[in-house]
């Protein structure tokens, strides 16, 4: 008697066990059905906004006005082709739009900012032409006025990015006034072009993303591969350091100087900071092995090490079709801070 009631028993519980499990998996099922409709049905994907809530009301282009920073063409989309092709392919796509030396301004309104865009270079011959395919339809779509200069590193030093962008801006500077800069590595390719280049919202961190590194972030302070800052902002902060020989650094030490001064570093929205990398023909500069060292002094070097501190030789600047080059032979520039620590 009591083993068939057990068995009576056991048959319910293994029933009820059933039940519980299909609904469970009920459950789950239309979870993530839920999940996938909100991040991927048309007019729900965070990454692409449709056109129609893109573009304001009042849209319009006049003459005789200043541009909007968001335009029709401006429809997120950036065909990435990693074919190599020769620079001179590129120039007769582009050379009869473009300036000779790189220069653009719209001609149906009046351009809201005048932006320098400063590429440190070094050897990297295939990514050029590949980089300019992909900005110069960007840049044009949103009816910025922009200059493009090439700071190349000549001589045997180690390469010194930071440097490089402080000659570029003093460079740059003697030639137009410009409101705001973007640093710009020579492999990054823009996936949006919906990622503003203007000077809106700066310090701003344009390359948030990178396919190579899964499309994350890699730290919170990450302020490298694609940023920008004010012309002013940037004489603020006394420029990037001269001291980072090599890869690595730099880029860290220049967002300390921005945090120093109060300064909040902005974003794309809704992933439009996606960028793609180039891997082929990507030599590797060695580290900088003295980077976390100069890192712990970051702020006290601040005002002796930057703009103000800043010696080159005379650069030679040539006007391409589609760029301004200007190469420049680097030296190590002493820095005047000293910490005790390291006196002896």
């Amino acid at each position: 008697m009591f083993n068939c009631f057990h068995f009576i028993c056991q048959r319910k519980f293994l029933r009820w066990k059933r039940v519980y499990q299909l609904v469970l998996i009920a459950f789950i099922y239309l979870s993530c059905t839920t999940l996938h409709f909100i991040y991927t049905s048309p007019g729900s994907d965070n990454s692409q906004e449709t056109i129609v809530s893109y573009i304001p009301a009042f849209f319009e282009v006049v003459t005789n006005k200043t541009c909007p920073e968001k335009f029709p063409e401006m429809d997120g989309k950036v065909n990435i082709n990693m074919t190599e092709i020769s620079m001179e392919d590129v120039n007769k796509n582009f050379s009869h739009i473009i300036r000779h030396g790189g220069e653009w301004s719209p001609h149906d309104c009046i351009p809201k900012w005048k932006v320098a865009i400063l590429v440190p270079f070094r050897n990297r011959h295939e990514h050029l032409p590949i980089l300019l395919r992909h900005l110069l339809p960007m840049l044009m779509k949103q009816h910025l006025q922009f200059s493009i200069f090439v700071i190349n590193q000549a001589g045997n030093q180690l390469f010194n990015r930071a440097m490089l962008l402080n000659v570029g801006f003093v460079e740059a500077m003697k030639r137009t006034k410009f409101d705001c800069f973007i640093f710009h590595d020579v492999d990054h390719l823009p996936e949006n072009n919906r990622n503003y280049y203007g000077c809106t919202g700066m310090p701003r961190r344009l390359r948030e993303k990178l396919d190579i590194y899964g499309y994350r972030l890699e730290y919170p302070t990450f302020f490298g591969g694609v940023s920008g800052v004010t012309a002013q902002q940037f004489k603020n902060v006394n420029g990037f350091s001269n001291q980072f020989w090599g890869w690595g650094g730099e880029d860290d030490d220049f967002y300390l100087r921005i945090k120093h001064f109060g300064y909040k570093v902005s974003s794309p929205p809704h992933n439009y900071g996606k960028y793609r990398s180039i891997v082929s023909h990507h030599h590797q500069e060695r580290q900088d092995l003295g980077r976390f060292a100069l890192l712990k002094h970051s702020v006290e070097r601040n005002f002796v090490d930057g703009l103000n501190s800043l010696s080159y030789k005379k650069p030679k600047i040539e006007r391409h079709s589609l760029f301004t080059n200007i190469s420049v032979e680097l030296r190590p520039v002493k820095s005047f801070y000293f910490p005790i620590s390291e006196q002896s």
